[in-house]
């Protein structure tokens, strides 16, 4: 962070002071909802109290504490800024937001909400989407005012930018299918520092703001279980500071943004199967399903657990775009110039995991890396095919027909944009490994709480459970898979965070 943060630490004799010894509140820590009736006093109270410090958790707090409500925001770990710190920042806006309008780029609600509803997942939650989009451009206009910076720069390289453009094509937009069911543009706004360092910064200006708020902000303190009244209202939630089982009082609400679940591997290989063997789990160390099981425990309904990001970052460079991705059957099966979080997808749910990139000796990768291991090497298509060990003539027979339609600038099967269309042709030809387990292939939790557009956490009912809200990646929101664009899953913290915080701290938005 940039600044020391206050109050980075909380002591059991802070939490007693004033109270009053707690009784023993329980033989062990667990999910398991704790009756009120077994507290014999309280170790301390607040308004809302949140647990998670990423851009879901601070947002709540800042939108909270403005409305008046006294917040303390508590953090398992040693360091705020959870999975969002570690991110790229990136918030996915449009609808005609300052920086698109300030760059003369032109986009509409319309056009949002059509790529959010259509180019991914079917029977997304319509709700949000629409709420999301309407109030995206307002919503940037916010971030922008807790200090997050951005410059008037747009980049059309794909990926993240390197340097300090701020505007860019963050998903899929431009390839097929999306580019025809929606009117393509750039949404992916960036904080405007070079480096992967969006995430770091965006956190930096978010808990400055709560800080300079009041928000009372406290690392190394872990959310365990939540207390219950007899009427079913949450009332409170038991925590562990070095060990010792305490509880907080919350007198308005409790909002868990406690992040996803991608590092409880019991959790995943039970859920989320297919992103299991992914070879590197990308979130903060404290993503292990805590809020999720709290929330559970309680009654609350889970949604799309088997859901999640799975990414095959191929690009940059660009160049390698213009080879051909295959499956084990020898066959092209996506358009190899999709955003990465949807090969990623179609790879890992669709492919068991296994796929090939084939290039040729301009499409290569070129120089050192080590994401992609080059597994097979000849100066024919078929001398690599032997050697993946794929169906007699599958390959020879799929780049025939890529390159027959590609020499006339075609791609039949999945349109491919003549930016990276062109026939396989000029040994050496390479096949790059793309399975899930042996490559560079990062993935995250999407499945969560089922929650109301103002945080309310549902039942399996529909019914709102008292007192208790969630934001983040402890809930089903935006982002679903395919991951479409970077920056919905940020976006959706920041701006559902914040809805969530007003609710807990009694506002009706």
């Amino acid at each position: 962070m940039s600044r020391q943060t206050r109050n980075n630490g909380i002591s059991r004799r802070q939490l007693l002071a004033g109270m009053g010894a707690t009784a023993a509140v329980g033989a062990a820590a667990g999910a398991a909802a704790l009756p009120a009736s077994q507290l014999s006093s309280w170790s301390l109270d607040t308004d809302v109290l949140i647990a998670g410090s990423g851009a879901a958790g601070v947002s709540a707090a800042i939108e909270a504490r403005q409305a008046g409500a006294r917040v303390m925001l508590i953090e398992s770990l040693s360091r705020l800024g959870g999975s969002s710190a570690m991110s790229g920042g990136v918030v996915y806006a449009g609808g005609g937001t300052a920086l698109q309008k300030a760059l003369q780029v032109r986009d509409s609600v319309d056009a949002m909400i059509d790529f959010l509803s259509r180019a991914g997942a079917r029977h997304l939650p319509m709700d949000k989407i629409q709420l999301y989009c309407e109030q995206s451009a307002q919503h940037f206009d916010w971030l922008v005012a807790q200090g997050v910076p951005y410059t008037n720069k747009f980049t059309a390289a794909k990926g993240l930018p390197m340097g300090d453009e701020s505007l860019y094509f963050s998903g899929t937009e431009q390839s097929w299918p999306a580019r025809e069911l929606a009117q393509p543009a750039p949404r992916g706004h960036v904080p405007g520092v070079p480096g992967m360092n969006g995430g770091r910064r965006l956190m930096q200006a978010l808990t400055s703001t709560a800080q300079d708020l009041g928000v009372q902000l406290r690392t190394g303190v872990a959310a365990r279980r939540l207390v219950v009244e007899s009427d079913g209202r949450i009332a409170g939630m038991q925590i562990d500071v070095q060990g010792q089982l305490l509880s907080i009082r919350a007198r308005r609400g409790i909002v868990l943004a406690c992040g996803g679940f991608i590092h409880n591997r019991e959790m995943l290989q039970r859920y989320a199967p297919e992103l299991f063997d992914c070879s590197v789990p990308w979130g903060n160390a404290g993503d292990l399903g805590d809020g999720i099981n709290m929330g559970i425990a309680v009654g609350a309904e889970a949604l799309r657990m088997h859901q999640g990001f799975a990414i095959a970052p191929v690009y940059p460079p660009e160049n390698v775009l213009s080879g051909i991705v295959v499956n084990s059957a020898g066959q092209r099966f996506i358009s190899e110039e999709s955003y990465h979080g949807v090969l990623g997808d179609a790879i890992a749910y669709h492919q068991q995991g296994r796929a090939w990139l084939i290039t040729d000796q301009r499409s290569a990768f070129s120089g050192r890396q080590d994401n992609f291991l080059a597994v097979a090497t000849g100066n024919s298509i078929g001398d690599v095919a032997v050697q993946l060990q794929l169906p007699k003539g599958a390959l020879q027979h799929t780049v025939a027909y890529y390159n027959r339609y590609a020499a006339n600038g075609t791609d039949p099967l999945f349109r491919k944009s003549g930016n990276y269309l062109r026939p396989l042709q000029g040994p050496p030809y390479t096949a790059w490994d793309l399975s899930v387990a042996k490559a560079f292939f990062p993935a995250h939790t999407f499945g969560g709480l089922n929650t109301t557009v103002d945080g309310a956490v549902l039942n399996s009912f529909n019914q709102a459970i008292p007192g208790l809200y969630a934001a983040g990646r402890n809930t089903a929101g935006l982002p679903a898979a395919p991951y479409i664009a970077s920056g919905l899953s940020v976006g959706d913290c920041t701006f559902f965070g914040r809805r969530a915080g007003l609710a807990a701290a009694g506002v009706v938005v």
